[in-house]
């Protein structure tokens, strides 16, 4: 069964290279972000973790966990850290799933029930395990993005994204396109004009049904 926004996730017991532990409980009370990977020691997969690592301070300043998914072993996922180390020129400080017996790739629909690892695989094989699940504190779905093999990931995006839901989360507001902290935010159709007065003080009127506001100070 597909895991659509809005889903609870499954409170799978995952191991990983910092010991064994339940989803629900290694989230808590953060937002989440799932990173998934078909196979360890990859060129793509090594420059998007190295990101990753070197985003340490921005995925802490927005109260964000980062957890990293490969369908290889724990002791391939530390040799492969030293690895994604050397290239970002940062410490990997994150957890890797262990993910040999696909379960986490199944429960969160990147591949099929009956999908297995052949021996002599390659990436080719897992070749769908290359999405992001960013995750509420409600253990809740709310973003999910999946790549190709040979497209890296934008993790600009990925931190904008980040902001847009808790924003929107956290002020009950929508964002337009393209939007950015600090810029105009959309103010639901279910607020009328009088609550918007009330929250925004002035507010732009675009359209009959778009409204948009400075969130404030």
């Amino acid at each position: 069964m597909a895991l659509r926004i809005n889903d609870t996730i499954p409170d799978l017991e995952v191991t990983t290279d910092h010991g064994t532990f339940s989803l629900h409980e290694w989230i808590g009370d953060s937002w989440a972000i799932l990173f998934s990977h078909p196979k360890d020691f990859t060129p793509v997969c090594t420059t998007e973790f190295s990101a990753v690592a070197k985003l340490a301070d921005e995925w802490e300043r927005r109260g964000t966990k980062v957890i990293g998914v490969s369908v290889d072993g724990v002791e391939d996922h530390k040799k492969w850290k030293s690895d994604i180390e050397v290239y970002g020129g940062a410490q990997a400080g994150f957890p890797i799933i262990a993910d040999e017996g696909l379960a986490v790739s199944k429960a969160f629909d990147m591949l099929p029930a009956e999908a297995y690892l052949p021996d002599g695989r390659t990436p080719a094989d897992s070749a769908t395990v290359r999405s992001v699940f960013i995750i509420g504190p409600d253990k809740k779905l709310k973003l999910s993005m999946t790549y190709p093999m040979t497209v890296g990931r934008n993790f600009a995006e990925i931190l904008r994204a980040l902001d847009g839901l808790q924003t929107s989360v956290g002020q009950g507001v929508a964002t337009p396109a393209d939007w950015v902290p600090g810029a105009d935010v959309i103010i639901p159709a279910s607020v009328s004009n009088e609550d918007a007065a009330a929250k925004f003080g002035s507010f732009e009127t675009v359209l009959p049904y778009l409204r948009k506001a400075r969130l404030p100070a």
